[in-house]
């Protein structure tokens, strides 16, 4: 049986997360590419080379192709190291473009044990936490292209208190029957009437 979602990608080598990174189609067919994945997902580096399709009405690097390839790494390195009791996503990103990208962009993603530990600290009791982290987008020869400064949401999911007889739910007020919509009604009643 094949198995996507979270749970698959623990069971998979990095290179084939690599590989299905790079047919992702917002990747695909902006020409980005990762390079690498650490084993332990700590490091992962990407590139973007220019070409007919990602170029903006200068000939340059389109500037959302570039910030394309810096939104996914850190929630998908924090998750894969903090695991499935944790939410994890981007809440906010800004992106400095230096100069234009002419031939090749890369960036290089690192993430260290101190900052894990920091995360976990401060998520232990389900609190929320926003990191924040920078990367620097550079040409081959070193010359900086953008730099990036992301802040992620971060929590540690808790088991919900189990109810008490005779609570309010949020189904049915008291009455325990579930609220449903007239426009669902309305939906449920064409679609039986074709």
């Amino acid at each position: 049986m094949l198995e996507f979602g979270r749970g698959a990608m623990r069971q998979m080598s990095t290179g084939m997360i690599r590989r299905l990174i790079n047919y992702w189609p917002p990747f695909l067919f902006s020409g980005i590419r990762v390079i690498g994945i650490a084993d332990d997902w700590r490091w992962v580096e990407a590139e973007l080379r220019l070409r007919w399709w990602n170029r903006n009405a200068v000939g340059t690097m389109f500037g959302g192709s570039l910030f394309a390839m810096t939104d996914p790494f850190y929630p998908l390195m924090l998750q894969h190291n903090l695991g499935r009791d944790y939410t994890v996503w981007t809440k906010s990103a800004a992106v400095e473009f230096l100069s234009p990208g002419r031939t090749v962009a890369r960036v290089s993603f690192r993430l260290s044990a101190e900052v894990l530990h920091e995360i976990r600290a401060a998520t232990e009791v389900g609190k929320k936490c926003e990191p924040e982290f920078s990367g620097v987008i550079s040409d081959p020869e070193g010359s900086l292209i953008a730099k990036v400064h992301l802040t992620l949401y971060v929590r540690k999911r808790v088991a919900a208190k189990p109810r008490q007889k005779g609570t309010p739910t949020t189904l049915g007020k008291n009455s325990g029957q579930a609220t449903v919509s007239p426009f669902l009604i309305r939906a449920e009643k064409s679609s039986l009437a074709r």
